[in-house]
């Protein structure tokens, strides 16, 4: 059963979002608007930018849920996304308040789980290594990412669908042809 605590400080956060920017935001505020004490905060998250991330993790898994194979990727790409877009005050907040490390820290962590349930689904039957399917997860990764961040830094207005599109016709038969490449090149050193 999901904690009803966290998601009473979330929908908090997310109000107090819309009059004011997190790093003005303090913890009494948080509490005072969920009728909760300090120490109930603390049990659940060290500080506000733990629930920070804890928001953006759970938005981006409700989002992602069953979206982790070939045939999905680019439908979870487009949820995740909208989930950014749905919560555009709140991300561009977050974004203008926290470092940009963290940011790339969460978008990498959300958008890794969807590109290695790909490269894990194409690399059955496959002879290639552990390291070499997170390194395509990775390569990937970074990519993503970066297009993400330059749409969020432009203030979301380009049509994510457009972008989510783009990023499937430059994926479509890549990540195949990677896991093959690795392959490939396996066995030229075997020799």
């Amino acid at each position: 059963m999901p904690n009803k605590t966290k998601y009473d400080l979330e929908k908090a956060l997310k109000e107090l979002m819309q009059k004011k920017p997190l790093d003005k935001i303090t913890i009494s505020d948080l509490t005072e608007a969920c009728s909760l004490s300090r120490m109930a905060f603390y049990y659940h998250f060290r500080d506000i930018y733990d629930l920070v991330e804890w928001i953006c993790l759970e938005d981006a898994s409700r989002a992602l849920q069953g979206k982790k194979t070939y045939d999905t990727w680019q439908e979870g790409m487009l949820q995740i996304f909208e989930v950014v877009l749905e919560n555009k005050s709140f991300i561009l907040n977050v974004y203008h308040s926290i470092s940009r490390e963290q940011i790339e820290n969460y978008l990498f962590r959300l958008v890794y789980d969807l590109l290695r349930g790909v490269v894990e689904e194409k690399s059955v039957g496959m002879n290639i290594s552990e390291e070499e399917k997170r390194f395509i997860a990775d390569f990937y990764k970074y990519g993503f990412v970066g297009i993400m961040l330059d749409w969020i830094k432009g203030g979301m207005k380009e049509d994510y669908r457009i972008i989510a599109d783009r990023m499937g016709n430059t994926l479509q038969g890549n990540v195949t042809n990677a896991i093959e490449n690795f392959q490939n090149h396996r066995k030229k050193d075997v020799r």
